[in-house]
Parts: structure tokens; C-alpha cells; sequence
């Protein structure tokens, strides 16, 4: 539902509520976000998102970095890309992966460094160096 478009309520309280029921998002909208936040859910899937927010690495590499064994983290990998968080690229042999750049991703991967009270490597270093 958007707009001025809202269900006629069983119950009218004159509380002026309608103004919230047409501005509920749509059951797709709710769905990804939803999708996106359950993969988010798991510590692993969340450390491996936020290390590619930050760059674009292979399996054997995100691997060595979440001390996690390559199997489980391509497990992690195929459920992140399913949720549509990240992307991946051939490039000979080996597959690179990094975040998705789309607005959800972009929210999502801001939002867990403002939880976690921690900033991207770019703005520490900026800040560091001035």
C-alpha cells in the first residue's frame, strides 16, 4: 500500500490513524527488508557482509579472515547473494564477492557500523591522518 491508499478499518476510532495505514510499504518491500535482515541475523553472515562493504575478496581469503573453513563460509556467501546483498564476479579460477551496491545494502551496512559504534576503515584512517 502507498499513498492515500488505505484498507477500510473495521473499527473507526477517530484517532487519525489512516494517514499511517496509507503509508504502510508495500508486502514486497517488507519482504526484502525482512530477507535482508534475517540473513543479517546470523554473526557470521554479518561479519562477512561488513568485510565486504569494504572491499572485494575470494572465498580462501574471507575464509582466512572470519577463521571460518571455505565451505562454511560459501554457505554464508549463497544466502547473502540470495538476500541480494551481495554480488559476485568470476575472474580465472577464482570468485570475488563484495556488497551489493544498492540502497538497502548501503542503509544496512551503516546502520550495523552505528550499533557497533565502529566506523569504516576509510573514515578512521581520514580521521587518523589529519
Amino acid at each position: 500500500m502507498s499513498g492515500n491508499s488505505y484498507p477500510r478499518l473495521p473499527h473507526d476510532h477517530n484517532e487519525g490513524n489512516t494517514d499511517i495505514f496509507g503509508s504502510m510499504p508495500d508486502i514486497e518491500t517488507v519482504r526484502t527488508v525482512a530477507e535482508a535482515m534475517k540473513q543479517l541475523g546470523d554473526p557470521s553472515r554479518l561479519r562477512i557482509f561488513w568485510l565486504l562493504c569494504h572491499c572485494e575478496e575470494c572465498v580462501i581469503n574471507i575464509a582466512a579472515a572470519t577463521d571460518m573453513s571455505s565451505p562454511a563460509v560459501s554457505h554464508h556467501l549463497r544466502l547473502l547473494k540470495g538476500a541480494g546483498l551481495i554480488v559476485s564476479a568470476r575472474r580465472g579460477k577464482e570468485m570475488y564477492y563484495k556488497a551489493a551496491d544498492t540502497p538497502i545494502t548501503e542503509k544496512l551496512h551503516h546502520t550495523i557500523e552505528e550499533i557497533a559504534m565502529i566506523s569504516c576503515p576509510e573514515v578512521h584512517n581520514n580521521i587518523t591522518d589529519n
